[in-house]
């Protein structure tokens, strides 16, 4: 296949304004169903679209052919200098990237996410009390936003006043996946110019300074968090360094805000606009494993990873030269109909399901996947045992971006028993 041969030349997935209305779906479908790998331009170059999920797990899983140490991992390139600023767990192939994730991989196993269940719910409790008492709002500023973002600062060891600022942080990095900014540069005091910066954002060197900060503090009194296990944990005989530690700060924070908090906007719309859905796992609550895998294949709250080719190779009959760009989308593989059926519906009693929302596997399958899949479960349990019934979902802002699957406001309206939830619950509620 040659690139002037691609019948769907014209199509560009790296558009952002484009996703203002939602992902392309009719274009991935074309971009599928075409022969080989779709060539996107993009700024003076360009880069190979992935949009099946076999050549997603097959780039996942291939580090020493589709590598993240070279170049970035989203679209853009980097200057060197801004590489080596920003480089964190994500840019690394192993076997610097196997040091690095053994530092905090112990920290999101399944049996830690059962240390963090109480918790979790604790918070989701708190937070559907607001609901039933308001009949339902903004779902983003009353659960979605709120529950992941308390959840991964407990782990982190950030006190509960400044998970507002963690959030307002987190918005800014997304917006800065989209086609402007509101803050100007020296936003939170920043003086660092904007390309040594994550996402190209002074809201990272807020993160960034608030980091540093906590480690300093967790390095004279360590805690049972993950900052003070960073900053005290040694790989290899060494400690992280400086930028290895605020790269990783800055990595959980935003990963374990920012795809959780879509996941469940994406999920709770989808059960108010399906109810026969819900109705489904309401009768049969075995079927909430399946559910959230459902919520997670439909949410595909992260749009794409970029890899770059470390060596001349092929990918579904498409040859591709060392240096180019290979960009995998997410949302694009879990709709592939080759492997899911009816891949447009959402149906929580899909089996066997194969989402890649996390990643096609290999070394950079996402750390927090256990938390995301905990804090899921936790929320639908919660809502279940209330009797809580997303019923209607209106006035939808989504952020015009293309990494993230975002949400930025949805008006979700609940029904719930006629007296408020059963006794037993109000009780749990009121020993929090």
């Amino acid at each position: 296949m040659t690139r002037g041969a691609d019948l769907t030349a014209q199509i560009d997935i790296a558009d952002a304004s484009r996703y203002g209305n939602g992902i392309p779906w009719e274009d991935f479908r074309a971009l599928r169903q075409q022969p080989g790998l779709h060539w996107n331009r993009y700024e003076d170059h360009g880069f190979w679209a992935v949009t099946r999920h076999a050549d997603v797990c097959e780039v996942s899983r291939h580090p020493e052919r589709f590598s993240s140490a070279i170049g970035h991992v989203n679209l853009w390139d980097l200057e060197a200098d801004a590489l080596e600023a920003r480089r964190s767990i994500l840019e690394h192939d192993p076997p610097a990237h196997t040091r690095l994730r053994r530092v905090v991989s112990k920290a999101f196993t399944p049996r830690q996410m059962r240390r963090y269940e109480e918790r979790t719910r604790q918070i989701a409790d708190e937070l559907l009390d607001a609901v039933v008492r308001q009949g339902g709002g903004d779902w983003v500023d009353l659960v979605a936003a709120p529950l992941p973002i308390r959840v991964i600062i407990a782990i982190l060891g950030v006190p509960p006043q400044d998970a507002d600022y963690m959030v307002e942080l987190s918005n800014h990095l997304v917006e800065g996946t989209t086609e402007s900014q509101s803050l100007p540069p020296d936003a939170y005091g920043n003086t660092t110019p904007l390309r040594l910066l994550p996402f190209g954002s002074p809201a990272a060197w807020g993160l960034y300074e608030y980091g540093a900060k906590l480690g300093d503090e967790r390095l004279d009194h360590p805690a049972d968090d993950v900052v003070s296990h960073l900053v005290h944990a040694e790989v290899g005989g060494d400690r992280l360094t400086a930028t290895e530690f605020r790269n990783f700060f800055q990595v959980l924070v935003f990963g374990g805000n920012e795809t959780t908090r879509t996941a469940i906007t994406h999920g709770t719309i989808a059960f108010a606009e399906h109810p026969e859905q819900w109705d489904r796992l309401v009768a049969d609550r075995e079927l909430l494993p399946n559910a959230v895998e459902e919520v997670i294949r439909w949410a595909s709250p992260i749009l794409h990873m970029r890899r770059t080719a470390a060596v001349d190779t092929e990918l579904s009959g498409t040859q591709i030269a060392a240096g180019d760009k290979v960009v995998m989308w997410y949302p694009s593989a879990n709709r592939d109909e080759a492997l899911f059926d009816q891949a447009d519906e959402f149906d929580i009693g899909r089996a066997d399901n194969a989402q890649i929302a996390f990643g096609g596997g290999g070394p950079h399958f996402c750390l927090g996947a256990f938390l995301a899949r905990m804090e899921l479960t936790v929320l639908l349990e919660a809502m279940l045992d209330r009797g809580i019934r997303p019923a209607s979902a209106s006035n939808l802002v989504r952020i015009p971006s293309n990494f993230v699957h975002g949400v930025a406001s949805v008006e979700v309206s609940v029904d719930v028993p006629v007296g408020g939830p059963p006794a037993s619950v109000r009780a749990s509620c009121n020993n929090l």
